[in-house]
């Protein structure tokens, strides 16, 4: 048995506190988080200085890092304050900032020097000689663009030791490299800095123009998108393992804490398995069938393997995927009693079948028998939001275990 010693990091994406600790827990070696200013997603929950200070002291306790984006496209006047902006984050203890603009590299080197610098996606690096030029400009990793394939990483590794990170699993950008200006046409947003209104996922019909106005419709069925589907190289994990990529990056930074928690989790697992032993490798179909459980759309692999097609758009009627319902979280538990404490997140009630899944991919179902309230009082269904129940549970948790119902 050959066990692989530098093993790859889960890079797991955090929209807010929760998500990084939950992300964390569930098994990332380090999380990826936006700033209040700088970054490409204005609307996630992003992180005032004092929120990065707490994750911060969470993550390196337990041996994880933190990334902080800050991968806009900036205009005459954007850069306003950066310098102070990486000062802070330096001083906080940021293990890393991650960033695409050439002037804002340059800002953050001279502002907090010893601040390692990672290159954006959003810059499309897609060969050595590209990931070489960013070395000698004194970056310590490279995110690769997703339009590169496996052999062209492979080849990547056999020139240059630069630290190569990549997509494994979530969204992807219709447009080359993320460099799209649909949002602003549509709603005078900048998808460069901050503002993607998600246009290409829209839903479009066509219709016949007859002098400037619509006669007909000319399509039948499903109306259209210009999106893609999601990327998933779960099964494909020992080709980027192999292929030398440092950092398998999941993407989901406005997605829930179930989602991270569950995506973490399973790549965490078989991550550990295949470096483990890699010669006695199998693919366990617990693992996709886990995926799907918070898959919003069909799945692929993307660029890794030749250019997508029509499959690889969302054309048509689109696929039915398990719509799994994130309920309550964990609390406590008293092994005693096998009374489980939960904060609600969802309507649930007694005779529904639910799911609890925790850290090192645990996993048991059963039927809610009994609830009741915080005074103690039996009731049928927990419908008020994080509400406080406790229930009968048929095997151990531990707090911060999810429960989620079909």
């Amino acid at each position: 048995m050959t066990e692989i010693k530098n093993k790859p990091e889960v890079l797991a994406p955090a929209g807010n506190l929760e998500k990084l600790k939950m992300a964390i827990r569930y098994g990332a070696d380090a999380v990826y988080i936006g700033g209040q200013a700088y970054g490409l997603r204005s609307r996630a929950g992003n992180f005032s200085y004092e929120e990065m200070a707490e994750g911060v002291a969470f993550a390196h306790a337990r041996g994880a890092k933190v990334f902080v984006a800050a991968n806009m496209v900036t205009h005459e006047g954007d850069a306003g304050g950066a310098d102070a902006f990486f000062k802070t984050l330096q001083s906080i203890g940021i293990d890393a900032v991650i960033i695409s603009d050439p002037a804002m590299i340059t800002i953050c080197a001279q502002a907090a020097p010893g601040l390692a610098i990672h290159l954006s996606t959003q810059a499309s690096a897609t060969n050595y000689k590209t990931l070489e030029f960013w070395k000698s400009l004194g970056l310590e990793r490279v995110v690769l663009a997703r339009e590169v394939g496996i052999e062209e990483i492979r080849e990547m590794r056999r020139h240059t030791d630069i630290e190569i990170e990549a997509f494994v699993h979530g969204a992807m950008c219709i447009a080359y490299s993320g460099r799209c200006t649909l949002s602003n046409h549509m709603v005078n947003r900048d998808a460069n800095r901050g503002g993607c209104a998600q246009s290409c996922r829209w839903k479009y019909d066509l219709f016949d123009m007859d002098e400037g106005e619509a006669r007909s419709h000319i399509q039948d069925g499903e109306p259209f998108s210009m999106s893609a589907v999601d990327l998933a190289m779960l099964r494909h994990l020992p080709d980027m393992i192999d292929a030398g990529v440092n950092s398998l990056k999941i993407e989901g930074r406005m997605k829930s804490i179930h989602y991270v928690s569950t995506v973490a989790n399973v790549y965490r697992n078989a991550v550990d398995a295949y470096c483990k032993d890699p010669e006695h490798f199998r693919f366990d179909p617990a693992w996709e069938e886990e995926i799907w459980k918070v898959a919003q759309r069909d799945l692929s692999t993307g660029f890794y393997y030749g250019v997508p097609g029509e499959k690889e758009q969302l054309f048509g009627k689109p696929r039915k995927i398990p719509k799994y319902t994130f309920a309550a979280q964990v609390l406590d538990y008293n092994p005693e009693t096998h009374l489980a404490t939960l904060e609600q997140r969802n309507n649930f009630g007694v005779g529904e079948e639910v799911e609890f899944y925790g850290p090192g991919f645990v996993h048991f179902k059963q039927t809610v028998r009994d609830l009741w309230n915080e005074d103690g009082e039996p009731i049928d269904r927990a419908p008020n939001p994080m509400m406080t129940v406790t229930m009968t549970v048929d095997a151990p948790v531990e707090p911060y275990f999810l429960m989620r119902k079909k």
